[in-house]
């Protein structure tokens, strides 16, 4: 584990950092005539951000007047992406999603203004594996090296059933034969 990791409490860590609103109020910059609309929407956004960190998941709300809470378990979280455009890397600040198997192309929750991404994104690896406090490092495995021996596995258990299949076609392929070559034998066109 690395230090940040070490000094990172999680369950104090329940709004975004203070950059994310002038990330918002940069951004909303380049709406021209459209920042009379961006700046309140986005300073109600980020005054109501609330993240928290709990033992079963995670819980995000935001929202004043349409009210929205999204709570994922770790057991659901499917994969984590860190992203920075150029203008969050020179605030120093970058996006965590969190993806599920919920069927949709978008990120279940997206950590906006986090300082510590890394530190946020392998804890909730260790949380998504079950692991509760091992790195994958520690666990010697690397997520290619699982994912690998997941595609090798896979891969074996739908060439057994091809295989299988191909068995059966074949011989039904020779027990038809056999019988139409039976019967057509006096049938010749």
């Amino acid at each position: 584990m690395n230090t940040n990791q070490l000094s990172l409490d999680f369950a104090s860590l329940e709004r975004p950092s203070p950059k994310l609103l002038t990330y918002y109020l940069l951004t909303s910059l380049l709406t021209g005539p459209g920042i009379i609309l961006f700046v309140p929407a986005l300073i109600i956004r980020y005054n109501t951000i609330r993240y928290r960190f709990e033992e079963a998941g995670i819980r995000m709300q935001h929202g004043l007047v349409f009210r929205k809470e999204v709570v994922v378990a770790f057991r659901r979280i499917q994969d984590i992406h860190v992203s920075r455009n150029l203008l969050q890397r020179w605030l120093g600040i970058a996006s965590v999603s969190i993806q599920t198997a919920s069927g949709n192309a978008m990120p279940e929750i997206v950590l906006e203004g986090m300082t510590q991404q890394d530190s946020i994104r392998d804890w909730l690896y260790e949380r998504m594996r079950g692991a509760k406090g091992q790195s994958a490092a520690s666990q010697g495995t690397t997520d290619s090296e699982t994912h690998r021996t997941q595609r090798t596995e896979v891969s074996d258990e739908v060439t057994t059933l091809l295989k299988g299949i191909r068995d059966n076609l074949a011989t039904m392929a020779a027990k038809q034969g056999h019988s139409t070559s039976n019967s057509s034998t006096g049938h010749q066109s």
